[in-house]
């Protein structure tokens, strides 16, 4: 079967998201308390989000583990397995940024030892992208 069709593609994506959402994992489970119901910052989150992509004629998707359409915001929850995955999530980071999608990793340590500092540092980013977006770089 051929994944390079969209509609086949989608309903591969739709199960692997319920699945994770289904069996979130705690550092995710904290988070998704501060984002849902635009709780922070009056955002729109989404958690277990499938973004589709299109490389070299292969179409495909990864998915993130939570996204402000809004503002292409991707944030990334990093658990030990990570560790032995850099140099994919690096091209995966690489893929989405060329995608205009900005991405912000945090380890799972950093919310388990400082959640504070995990909601400021979220925080601080949808301001800047926010302050991009009302204050773009002129080209001059």
């Amino acid at each position: 079967m051929s994944l390079n069709h969209k509609k086949e593609l989608s309903l591969i994506a739709k199960q692997f998201c319920r699945n994770l959402r289904a069996n979130q994992t705690n550092s995710e489970s904290l988070i998704w308390e501060f984002v849902r119901n635009r709780n922070l910052l009056g955002k729109k989150f989404l958690r277990q989000h499938p973004i589709f992509y299109d490389l070299l004629g292969k179409e495909s998707f990864y998915i993130c583990d939570f996204y402000c359409h809004e503002f292409k915001f991707v944030i990334e929850i990093d658990g030990q397995i990570h560790q032995y995955e850099k140099l994919k999530d690096a091209e995966r980071d690489k893929i989405m940024n060329l995608m205009g999608l900005y991405v912000l990793r945090i380890q799972n340590e950093e919310i388990e030892n400082s959640i504070s500092k995990v909601i400021d540092k979220i925080k601080n980013s949808i301001v800047e992208l926010e302050n991009q977006l009302t204050h773009p770089k002129s080209l001059s």
